[in-house]
């Protein structure tokens, strides 16, 4: 279960600017921070004799840690969390600097998928880390408009019409056979009833709906939930999952344990595992940070997440944002996944006012 630290107690104004020194030294450099250093930096925070004192007052807390008795402090993960908390209002409320490319998210396709990947290639390359958006499996998304094309014995196409007037499609596979005639029916049926719901929520009326049936036309009722139980039948798992910027992080090797390194990567080639895992920190929040030990899981203990969510007025579609190391520059960061959030939603419901069906 995910979980979010919380930080103990409230810091004073000195002890709050420490903090948020020493963090932003090591973000930048990667180095024990040491007294002498923040009192350079912010004369008002005293003597380095007062900083050393304040040092260790966070240092009992467990918000900094001294890698050696000779050593200036580095934070924990708490330490990093306190200044995450305290930059988050600050970075959120930035509307001006989002990169160019954001801007130019591509409003004038109607290609859902072309737009997450755009989406994901612009995450990864502004960070310089690892850029990935989930999109939703065809049977979650409500559908405005549904058609089931024959391809061969045994396959079907599915072709949805969102609410906001964009196309996906699926190759699913039925044990039943159907003839184009039959197909055409059904999508002339669920049109006609379940317009504006998933197909999932078609199964679940469906079942509920046989007995009624049951006399005159089970075996048509059958049939269809059959196909409709092929459309819906992975949606455990069935989540795509965009990744680029992979090797952004090879390139950062000296900010991993080179086996926890190896076992994350092992995970994106499991894009099913590393889908559920990233699934299971889904969030309404607008942007959700999570750091080291806060995501539960050894082979990402020396990574940061940061995510958000993207969709519709009606219905969240999906997430995106970064995985990097702990030391990444969460004041740029933060931002950059909350616009591309916001930035990819105006660019689903614009196209859904530009075009027709």
């Amino acid at each position: 279960m995910m979980k979010t630290m919380t930080v103990p107690s409230a810091l004073s104004e000195k002890e709050r600017l420490v903090l948020d020194l020493i963090v932003e030294h090591y973000l930048e450099g990667g180095k024990p921070v040491s007294s002498g250093r923040v009192a350079q930096k912010k004369r008002q925070v005293g003597s380095p004799a007062t900083v050393r004192a304040i040092m260790a007052s966070l240092e009992e807390r467990g918000y900094l840690v001294q890698p050696h008795t000779s050593a200036g402090r580095v934070p924990t993960d708490l330490g990093l969390r306190a200044y995450v908390n305290h930059l988050f209002t600050a970075s959120l409320s930035r509307q001006a600097g989002a990169p160019a490319s954001v801007e130019e998210l591509d409003t004038g396709r109607a290609d859902f998928g072309a737009l997450l990947v755009q989406a994901s290639k612009i995450l990864a390359e502004e960070s310089d880390n690892l850029g990935f958006v989930i999109s939703p499996h065809i049977s979650r998304i409500r559908f405005h408009h549904l058609r089931f094309i024959k391809v061969s014995a045994e396959k079907v196409m599915v072709i949805l019409v969102t609410p906001f007037h964009m196309v996906l499609t699926e190759i699913v596979e039925s044990l039943a056979p159907f003839t184009q005639l039959e197909l055409d029916r059904s999508s002339q049926y669920l049109n006609q009833n379940f317009q504006g719901k998933t197909l999932i929520a078609v199964r679940d009326i469906l079942l509920q709906e046989l007995p009624k049936y049951r006399a005159k036309y089970e075996a048509l009722i059958n049939k269809l939930l059959t196909l409709v139980r092929a459309s819906v039948r992975d949606e455990e798992g069935e989540s795509r999952i965009i990744l680029q910027g992979t090797s952004r992080l090879l390139s950062k090797a000296e900010l991993f344990d080179m086996e926890k390194l190896k076992t994350l990567f092992e995970s994106f080639e499991e894009k099913a595992n590393l889908t559920r895992l990233l699934s299971d920190f889904i969030s309404l929040d607008r942007v959700k940070v999570l750091i080291g030990s806060e995501l539960n899981a050894p082979n990402i203990a020396d990574c940061s997440l940061i995510l958000s969510h993207y969709g519709t007025s009606t219905q969240v579609l999906g997430s995106l944002g970064i995985i990097g190391p702990k030391r990444i520059p969460y004041e740029k960061i933060i931002p950059l996944v909350d616009s591309v959030a916001q930035r990819l939603s105006r660019a689903i419901a614009r196209v859904g006012n530009e075009v027709p069906l």
